[in-house]
């Protein structure tokens, strides 16, 4: 690993990737090759085929079948882990007893107790942990900080979230693995819910209470289907939620009430953000970039290499792991939902 003489902080960054599936594909693996001082040099599938494949297409040189041969092959700098969530406390824990820092998929991993083993070892190692909240870093989002920072909508008040699908249909088969909780630590609202709780997290400051409700409403499988959910930021700003995945439409939408006006905006989807002040709407564009995760990609990279701080880690995810197990107590005892 070359160095900077300046700092002593590596000048590239080689990437290994630990499950190389869908999210790999557009949302984060070309990530790693755009982002600047950025290589990707190795990846792993339990399926070796699957992994050659991927590895050939996506120009990469090395591939492997063995979590352990990619964690300890020397020309690997820094690990991003890309599998469902109940194998990523194991595989960060590895990774970080191997020496290297840790790029982790969200929601960090199934409950708090585990994003805590992580963590542990993470200081243990004196390493960091980072975890894939990408729209912290995501333009579209750095907008709403920027309006909401510069008082657009004058002082915040209140917050609410409205985020709603329809169940999917039943076609047979196994069950997808984000509503099985076994894997996943619940079900639609892990995954979704997940990413608009921390983000506001970071627009807005940590939860400092919260309180809900969560059922299954449809019954087509084991995990939670509606979630209620009251809470109050540190800084006394009230919020609302409620996520259903049994609706009959789509719905993604979250507001931000201040004294001065109102902006409203999509977690999911790329429509205008709304800002609504003096009696006037206001459509903003705000896009997407074309690989989601690159801009929080280019941002780990450069904590890596000494030129600037990533705004997602284990420190600021495991507050939203918080915030998801208080949600999801109740049912998760009234189902018999543990993990090891």
């Amino acid at each position: 690993m070359e160095t900077s003489a300046a700092t002593g902080a590596p000048t590239t960054i080689r990437w290994g990737i630990i499950g190389v599936g869908n999210v790999t594909e557009v949302k984060s693996g070309p990530g790693f090759r755009q982002a600047d001082r950025s290589e990707l040099v190795a990846v792993m599938r339990r399926d070796g085929a699957k992994a050659a494949d991927y590895a050939r297409r996506h120009g990469v040189p090395r591939w492997y079948d063995d979590a352990d041969a990619l964690i300890h092959d020397d020309e690997v700098d820094a690990v991003y882990i890309a599998t469902p969530p109940d194998s990523h406390r194991d595989y960060a824990v590895a990774v970080l007893e191997a020496g290297k820092p840790v790029y982790v998929e969200k929601p960090m991993a199934r409950t708090t107790a585990e994003c805590e083993q992580m963590n542990a070892a993470a200081e243990r190692a004196g390493l960091p942990l980072f975890v894939a909240y990408y729209r912290r870093a995501m333009p579209r989002f750095a907008k709403v900080k920027e309006l909401l920072d510069g008082a657009a909508i004058g002082s915040v008040q209140a917050v609410a979230i409205r985020n709603q699908q329809p169940a999917p249909i039943d076609e047979g088969g196994d069950m997808p693995w984000r509503v099985n909780p076994e894997i996943s630590g619940g079900g639609h609202f892990v995954d979704l819910a997940s990413h608009t709780l921390d983000l506001l997290d970071h627009l807005l400051g940590p939860i400092a209470r919260v309180s809900g409700y969560a059922a299954n409403r449809s019954g087509r499988y084991p995990a939670e289907d509606l979630v209620s959910a009251a809470f109050e930021f540190g800084s006394g700003v009230g919020g609302t939620g409620l996520w259903c995945y049994a609706a009959g439409e789509y719905r993604d939408e979250v507001e931000i009430v201040g004294d001065a006006g109102s902006l409203t905006f999509s977690t999911f989807a790329q429509e205008p953000l709304r800002l609504v002040r003096g009696g006037s709407e206001e459509s903003i564009e705000a896009p997407y970039p074309a690989t989601v995760q690159q801009p929080l990609i280019q941002a780990v990279v450069d904590e890596l290499t000494g030129v600037g701080a990533s705004p997602s880690t284990g420190t600021s995810a495991i507050r939203t792991a918080r915030i998801i197990d208080t949600l999801l107590a109740s049912y998760r005892a009234e189902h018999g939902l543990t993990f090891s």
